[in-house]
């Protein structure tokens, strides 16, 4: 099952956090590294890398803990904590839009009965970037306020693209 460049690692031959060889056992079967010092469980690392496995081939986190016999909760938290440096990854390599760009902002969550949209108590607002027949920027703002929202696009667009919005007041200054 193991194959290749990780089976240096599940057999403790390289060290996975600086790639030096020098690992030896420890009593209670982590390996330590002699330079970097650093201590990790080889059988951590190979569930670890099943439940990345799993998630790679897009299996519910329900059904990855029957497979694997671990803790749903446990399956669940790894395919967040994935998700989140998906993005994370996604959003620092992201280079400036341009170009036609549409802007909008959207409010998600909450239960409550009521208002909806902008009105509505108790939401998430996300407000995102679409370059046309390219990438997307997404983040989570407080409010929809000019300023907040006007940095988000100087920071994420480049001068001369065209904006198309749904004409809200905070990207009046958008024209200038």
């Amino acid at each position: 099952m193991i194959k290749g460049v990780a089976r240096k690692y599940f057999e403790g031959k390289s060290c996975i956090f600086c790639d030096n060889y020098g690992l030896y056992r420890l009593s209670d079967k982590r390996v330590k590294c002699k330079h970097c010092k650093k201590k990790y469980s080889l059988r951590q690392l190979k569930r670890n890398m099943l439940v990345l496995y799993y998630f790679y081939l897009e299996i519910s986190a329900r059904k990855s803990s029957k497979e694997l016999n671990l803790n749903y909760k446990t399956i669940q938290s790894r395919f967040m904590q994935f998700r989140r440096l998906i993005a994370e990854y996604c959003n620092q390599e992201a280079k400036k839009l341009n170009g036609e760009v549409e802007i909008d902002e959207s409010y998600f969550g909450g239960k409550r009965k009521g208002n909806r949209g902008r009105g509505a108590a108790n939401k998430t607002i996300v407000f995102g970037i679409l370059e046309r027949k390219g990438k997307i920027y997404t983040k989570i703002v407080e409010n929809v306020s000019a300023e907040t929202l006007m940095t988000e696009i100087k920071n994420k667009t480049q001068k001369g693209s065209v904006f198309y919005t749904d004409g809200w007041k905070s990207y009046a200054s958008l024209e200038s």
